[in-house]
């Protein structure tokens, strides 16, 4: 739905647009929302989760003192079209971006700097951020946005946001010490140099001796400046409703981590140095890096959380955590050691548990009850009629189930689903109640699995269960509309 025509319908045209809050519903203040997102997180890497060997105190205590769920998706198994899905409350059968986009057609976008962004989306587009806007919410995405370069129809002002800082561009995104951010459209220079993201260990240099590693290490860490400017957006509008939407780029590759973090983990883990062959830059200890970059975020949430107390706004304002798919496999990962997808098959572009199962747990004092697990199936397109129904306000039409009954500790409310769809890259994949179809290409047989038994996918039960096959099957054919762009191969 166009933004224009959604406003019309929800009953929120320009004259309700402007009425004060206490005029639009009764003087109960709506709450803040903080939706925070990591970059390539897997279901495991969370203490919350089983992690054992990585440290997320903050994260753990959201779960703690509020709900964690144990069902949760993202809209894809790869970056853009995922925070497409939770921006627009589509699934990538309807969604605009269905896979990564770079538009190569353009030149060389991974040495040319000038050709920054993905594939943006389309003028007229209804986010998350309009309707919240609509509501009478301060918005703001902070972090990584991936769906519009500068100048484009995508840019985050265009789409709901009324601030903007951070990358619009992922390709500039794999270095966490830019030479650049954006704040809204203006480019901000950052003390750093700017190192291409996918160089390897030089030749001739020791591996094992840390001066090798220099130039990959700059002044300003971007996670560092985005908590900064999130909890700078927090104070400025104290005393207003506000939906930040913070897009961490932790933990993607490359890996990088300023040495303070770095040395919490140094020789806790064997190491071999990582020189850059799968891919990004290169580090001598990767296993501490990677497990020190999610620390670090960790206390980042720590800090937004600290802010919100120091305020008097914790009763006032929701917090939720997620990732926007499942573990990476390059860069010098290592998912195998520290179970990053908690024993699940596949990992980031796989259509199984692995690549889309991600961690998500929320926090409401007073509302959300306290140390609850909550197993009711959700994924990122049901964010928007989520946050909308929090917000007090109408939804447009979405794929998307608000789960606020769940949310709230009310399961017996909440209104229950049949089926959640993915495609990728000629892949798709369907969730039916407690089974799970995949089909990895539109001539392969289906896949059939019974999450309840086997949530790790390791058997395949399609030929004892061939209705289920069947509906499968039709699902995959009724649940999309074919794009152009993204054909199903």
């Amino acid at each position: 739905m166009k933004r224009r025509e959604f406003l019309k319908t929800a009953g929120l045209g320009a004259a309700a647009l402007a009425l004060p809050i206490d005029q639009a519903r009764p003087p109960a203040r709506k709450p803040n929302i903080i939706y925070i997102l990591a970059d390539d997180l897997g279901v495991g890497e969370l203490g919350c989760y089983g992690q054992q060997k990585i440290r997320t105190p903050n994260i753990d205590r959201i779960a703690a003192e509020g709900m964690r769920f144990t069902a949760h998706y993202s809209g894809s198994p790869v970056c853009a079209p995922s925070r497409c899905t939770l921006l627009t409350g589509m699934h990538t059968g309807h969604a605009y971006i269905r896979d990564n986009d770079e538009m190569e057609s353009r030149g060389d976008v991974w040495h040319d700097l000038s050709l920054e962004g993905q594939r943006p989306l389309k003028a007229g587009t209804t986010t998350v951020g309009h309707v919240l806007q609509g509501a009478g919410y301060k918005t703001a995405c902070i972090g990584k946005w991936g769906l519009g370069g500068p100048g484009s129809t995508g840019e985050p002002n265009r789409m709901g946001f009324d601030h903007f800082y951070g990358y619009l561009c992922q390709r500039i995104a794999h270095n966490h010490y830019p030479s650049y951010l954006w704040r809204n459209r203006e480019k901000l220079p950052l003390k750093n140099t700017y190192v291409y993201p996918h160089e390897k260990l030089p030749a001739g240099l020791d591996p094992n001796d840390v001066k090798s590693y220099a130039k990959y290490i700059g002044t300003e860490f971007s996670a560092d400046l985005m908590a900064d400017e999130a909890l700078g957006f927090i104070e400025a509008n104290k005393a207003q409703p506000f939906f930040l939407y913070l897009a961490f780029t932790i933990p993607h590759m490359a890996l990088q981590v300023p040495e303070d973090s770095l040395a919490e983990y140094l020789g806790t883990f064997p190491e071999t140095p990582y020189l850059g062959q799968k891919d990004y830059l290169p580090h001598r200890a990767p296993r501490a890096a990677y497990a020190a970059m999610i620390t670090r975020m960790d206390r980042h949430i720590g800090r937004v959380m600290q802010r919100v107390k120091d305020l008097g706004l914790d009763n006032d304002t929701v917090i939720m955590f997620s990732s926007d798919n499942g573990p990476t496999f390059n860069g010098g990962t290592d998912s195998t050691f520290f179970e990053s997808a908690s024993g699940l098959r596949g990992l980031k572009q796989d259509v199984y548990e692995g690549g889309m199962r991600v961690p998500l747990v929320a926090r409401w004092p007073g509302h959300i009850p306290k140390g609850q697990t909550s197993a009711h199936p959700s994924a990122f397109w049901d964010m928007m009629p989520t946050f909308a129904e929090l917000a007090g306000v109408a939804s447009p039409k979405t794929d998307g189930v608000s789960f606020v009954p769940s949310l709230l500790g009310r399961p017996a409310a909440q209104t229950p689903r049949d089926y959640m769809y993915w495609e990728f890259q000629g892949r798709q994949a369907v969730r039916m109640k407690n089974w799970k179809a995949v089909r990895l290409k539109p001539n392969r047989a289906i896949e059939l699995y019974d999450l309840t038994a086997d949530p790790a996918e390791h058997t395949d039960v399609a030929a004892t269960h061939p209705d289920l096959v069947k509906a499968a099957e039709a699902l995959f054919t009724s649940s999309r509309t074919e794009s152009a762009l993204f054909p199903l191969k």
